[in-house]
Parts: structure tokens; sequence; C-alpha cells
């Protein structure tokens, strides 16, 4: 018999937790049985790694293979421990060496030729890594945008299950993310593009400087909705420990920006008026998806009552 453990992150709401992925081989017909309570999509993930291990060119084993998730109390939910489970079995096998895998993190989705997909969550997943302890991640080579936004991280990408093999026994490099370029701040409009309205002008002062709530009445066309997206051009930019917890919502919900992905500015969300209620404050079911509430976390929610139905208020 064999064994051998690889490390993933499972995602709690915005929050992650380091799980250890063991896979043990022999001492029975060939099958696969995972344990540790995975959701639907995280059962298929026998079948999605056998077939990419497969089609890399390298043996799936023909035994028993009995693959453990821990802590086992806690839901497994999503397909980003494709990559982990690969290279616990493909260890377990000695088809690669397992020194590289300590203390590092793999998140990633394995198609059924061998590619390496993007998975969400990848920055939250991070930066519970990090603060367990771990100082190694490897990810899909199309989320190192999003992946070198977290420091005191070696962090590297594969594009195939077979250049991760490689890089396992030495033979190949990982993909490193580009030196960042300083962007110019953005522009965010603010109070100087509004001629009058003297009132509003300082009640939205008011509500910046002091965090306050803000309702603005009156009919359609009077300036509400512009005033109101000038708001956030008077808060002040974000921490840097604000713009990763932002960024990392923006992560779970997969709406970051591959040129800017760290979002420094409030954020200004204002949710149709048709919009369900789920869709509002968020839910789902094993993984909390955020919702408009969530997106506009450190920044504006924007509720237009003129467009709404009667009784939405």
């Amino acid at each position: 018999m064999a064994l051998a453990k690889a490390w993933s992150v499972a995602l709690l709401g915005v929050d992650g937790k380091v799980i250890e992925i063991e896979a043990d081989i022999g001492g029975g017909s060939p099958r696969v049985t995972m344990v540790g309570l995975p959701d639907t999509g995280l059962k298929e993930a026998k079948d999605r790694v056998r077939s990419a291990v497969r089609n890399s060119g390298r043996t799936w084993p023909d035994e028993r293979v009995i693959l453990g998730l821990s802590p086992a109390n806690l839901p497994k939910v999503g397909s980003g421990y494709d990559l982990g489970i690969a290279a616990a079995v493909l260890a377990a096998t000695g088809s690669v060496p397992a020194t590289k895998l300590l203390n590092t993190v793999l998140l990633g989705e394995l198609a059924l030729d061998g590619r390496v997909r993007p998975v969400r969550g990848v920055l939250p997943g991070l930066l519970a890594a990090r603060n367990a302890g771990y100082r190694r991640a490897v990810v899909p080579a199309e989320s190192l945008f999003e992946a070198a936004l977290v420091d005191g991280l070696e962090v590297g990408g594969v594009a195939r299950l077979s250049e991760f093999a490689d890089w396992l026994k030495g033979e190949g490099e990982l993909t490193h993310p580009e030196p960042g370029v300083v962007q110019e701040p953005p522009r965010v409009p603010d109070l100087a593009d509004v001629v009058g309205q003297p009132e509003a002008r300082w009640a939205l002062e008011v509500a910046a400087a002091g965090g306050h709530h803000l309702l603005m009445t009156g009919p359609p066309g009077v300036g509400k909705t512009l005033l109101a997206k000038r708001l956030p051009g008077l808060l002040p930019r974000l921490t840097t420990e604000e713009s990763l917890q932002v960024t990392a919502v923006h992560s779970i919900d997969g709406s970051l920006s591959r040129t800017e992905p760290l979002v420094t500015v409030p954020p200004f969300v204002a949710p149709h008026h048709s919009i369900s209620v789920p869709a509002l404050i968020g839910g789902g079911s094993g993984l909390a998806v955020p919702g408009a509430i969530s997106r506009a976390h450190r920044g504006i929610l924007f509720l237009d009552l003129t467009d709404w139905p009667p009784g939405c208020a």
C-alpha cells in the first residue's frame, strides 16, 4: 500500500481553510472512493482526475484508490481540489516525488485532456494559505494575475497537468507572474462635476464623513442618481487590507478585471429593481455566493426606489 498527501483550500464564504488531501492506493479491486463530505461536483472529480492523468501520459493505478479530505466534518464544495487530488495520487504511485508538495497549496480544476482550468476564489484561498503558514502555491496559469496580489507567498502557475508533473520531478519550471505595472489611479466622479444642489452636496459630505445612510427624495430627473454615483469620490481610498477584502469578494463573484484586479476605490453597486432576494443578499447551496450587498462591501449600495415596484421599500 502507498500513501501520499497534498494540500488545497476550502472556501467558507470569503474565508478559507487549508484542506489536507490524502491518497491511499492498494488493498482491493480497482475503484475510487472519496470521503470527507464532498459535494456532487467534487464527487465527479475522481472521473475528471483519472482522465486528466491518463491523457497527460501518466498511469492511473489499477488498484483501489481511497481519497480522504480532512477535516472530514467540513463540507467540501467545487472543483478547485482537482489539482491537489491528482498530485496526491501521482505521488502515491511513485510517478512523481512528493518533496515539492510539502508546504505547497494547490488550486485548479482539471479538464479531461489535462488542461488546468481557473477557479473562483483564488485570492481568498491564497490569503488563507498564507495565514496558515504555507509559503508556496500552484494555481492555474490564467489565475496568476489574481494570485500575484498576495504578498509573502511564492506563486507559480501551470496550464497543463503534464507541466505540473514535470515540475514535481525537477524537469520543468512553473510560470511566474509578470512584474506588475503601476497603473494610474482610476478617476472617480466627485462633486466637482455638480453645479448647484447645495443641500444635497452638504448631505453627501456628511454621509461620507460619518459613514451614515442617506435617503434622497424627489421626482425623477432632479439628480439623485447623479449625486449618488459621486459619493465614492468623497470616500477615502481603500487601505491595502480593505482592498484585499473587497477584491476577495469580487474574486468569489468572478468579476475581477485582469488588467486591474486589485480594487482600490470604494465600489458602487446599483441593482436593478427586478433583482431577486437571493441575488440581493447572496446565498446558495454549500458555498455562499455574494449578492449585491456583499459586492458593495466598504462602498456604496444604491437602491433607486423610483424604479422599484410598490411595496419593495
